[in-house]
């Protein structure tokens, strides 16, 4: 058996910001944006640039009970965790386009990590996982 997590829903307050945010400051890709009439909402998918994984699903909060989730979906906690293969370069990268660092960079046992906000406050830590980690392992 083979599955896959394909999407993971985050919720936003507008489609084009979030877009800006993702496409722009942390340069993802995206995917694809399709408009779906019969709902009045589109759908928006980004991924992390050459990324085979998991994709991010932008949805827009369309009940009032929503918008409380917007920039805190893990309840303070980090939300989603961004590896990268040179941690510097996308640290120095997204400190000098002012992207907010909650904790500074720091060496773990698995790797170097340091926490970060996006637009709307979740906490994303950004890592560079040791190459004997088990996910760094299957990831080559």
């Amino acid at each position: 058996m083979q599955q896959n997590i394909v999407h993971i829903a985050l919720v936003v307050k507008d489609y084009d910001e979030a877009i800006d945010f993702y496409v722009n400051k942390l340069q993802f890709e995206l995917i694809e944006d399709t408009y779906q009439p019969e709902q009045d909402k589109r759908w928006v998918v980004v991924a992390p640039p050459n990324s085979r994984g998991v994709t991010l699903l932008l949805a827009r909060a369309s009940k009032p009970e929503q918008v409380d989730f917007i920039g805190n979906q893990a309840g303070g906690r980090v939300f989603l965790f961004l590896n990268t293969d040179d941690f510097w370069r996308d640290y120095e990268r997204m400190k000098s386009i002012g992207i907010e660092f909650v904790r500074d960079p720091k060496e773990q046992d698995y790797g170097t990590v340091a926490v970060f906000k996006e637009l709307y406050g979740n906490l994303w830590d950004l890592l560079q996982l040791n190459p004997n980690h088990p996910i760094a392992k299957r990831q080559q």
